[in-house]
Formats: C-alpha cells, structure tokens, sequence
C-alpha cells in the first residue's frame, strides 16, 4: 500500500467491462485511485486530462490497438505503461517493449498479482534516487529526474529505458548477464522470452543514444554472456 505519498491514479483501458472493474477494483485495494476507458481514444483523451502514475492498456482496443496508443502516449510522456495481452508468445511481449511498454502481464492473470506488479511500477517510477548523477562521456545520467541528456539535448527514454541504461551505467566495464538485467531492470525472475525481451530494449536503447543502433559507442554486447557500459576512454 502507498501508506505516506499521495495515492496514485492509475487509467485503466479495456474493452470488456467486467475486466475493466476487476482490474480497476484490484488496483484501488492496494492504494491507487483509478479512471476507466473502454476504447483506445477515450483512454488517450484521458491522458491529455489527467495525470497518471500508471497507464494499463489491453492491446486489442477498439478504435486503435493498444501498440498503437502505447507509441502515441509515449511521444510525449514518460508515464509507465502496462500492458494486458492475451498472447503469450515472445515476439509479442517484444512488439509491447518497442512499442514503449514498460512491463506487461498476460491473461489470464490473478488481480493482485497485476495490482502488486503496478504497485512496484510506480514505486520504482517514483524513487527518483538521491539527486547524484552519472556521467558518461558526453551522456549526463541524472538519478533524481529519471533524464537523459547527451550534449545538453534531452534523450526520451521510456522509465524502462532510463532504469535500462542507469543499471548499465552503475556498473561501467561491468559484464552484466540478461537474466541480471531482466531482475535489476523488469523485476522479474521470470525467464520465459526474457533474453529477446533484453536484446530487444538494448537495441532500442542504443538507437536513441548512438547515431546508429549497430554502433557500440555506449553499450557493447559480450558475446555468450551479456552487456556491459563502456567507459568514455574505453
């Protein structure tokens, strides 16, 4: 529960109401206060009106899919989006993170479960750190705003992303292994696609902070064990 800070509003958009009211009923037990969307345009009317902690989307929404309005919240807001999808195979969950996805869950899940995921979501969205900040280079890492500068210009970054590089970034010449990753980063041991889920938001990491996502400027792959940060005169 969300004993001291203020409670967090949760937007919660599906296309079947009765999954709508549990979600929404399962999230409000554990602290959040919820707005419900039962289409993809109202749900995106509601960003534009609110301020929410958390987005969760089905991604078979109608009027828009929920990729769809995942890649348009994203265009200009940082606020973690989780997904519901009733596909379970990997190429799925990998379509969700390159669309901006921060987490997603597949159905069917256990309420709570998906109250508790979102509660960790907001948490970690709101632990902005202790103000210090991480320099790499011409990248300026600052922990407490969750931002990303590269020679003073702004890089978006999903809070996915952010919390992708910083791990990286932490532990500079450091081999870190996806499965290490996929805990420090989604908080999960789960494994099931977990290696393609890594690749996959290295890949759209390095395409926002290198001019070319095949270049290694910041981030090299080690072959057979992981990913590490390279220094600037590495």
């Amino acid at each position: 529960m969300f004993s001291e800070a203020p409670r967090p509003k949760a937007l919660v958009a599906d296309d079947e109401r009765q999954m709508v009211d549990i979600v929404s009923f399962a999230l409000e037990t554990q602290g959040f206060d919820t707005v419900q969307a039962l289409d993809a345009e109202t749900a995106w009317q509601l960003t534009q009106q609110h301020d929410f902690d958390i987005v969760i989307l089905d991604v078979m929404l109608p009027r828009s899919s929920g990729l769809t309005l995942c890649r348009r919240i994203r265009l200009d807001s940082d606020v973690p989006i989780l997904l519901l999808t009733a596909k379970g195979e990997a190429a799925d969950r990998v379509a969700g993170l390159e669309a901006g996805a921060d987490d997603y869950v597949v159905k069917p899940f256990h309420p709570r479960e998906l109250a508790l995921r979102a509660q960790g979501i907001v948490r970690r969205y709101r632990d902005r750190g202790d103000g210090s900040r991480t320099v790499m280079g011409d990248l300026v890492i600052d922990h407490r705003s969750s931002t990303v500068t590269r020679h003073g210009q702004r890089i978006p970054l999903s809070q996915s992303e952010f919390r992708l590089l910083a791990t990286l970034a932490t532990h500079p010449d450091e081999v870190l292994s996806w499965s290490y990753l996929l805990q420090a980063v989604w908080g999960t041991d789960s494994l099931l696609g977990g290696r393609e889920m890594v690749k996959t938001a290295i890949y759209r990491l390095r395409a926002k902070l290198e001019d070319a996502p095949s270049d290694a400027g910041y981030i090299a792959t080690v072959r057979g064990r992981g990913y590490r940060m390279l220094r600037p005169d590495g």
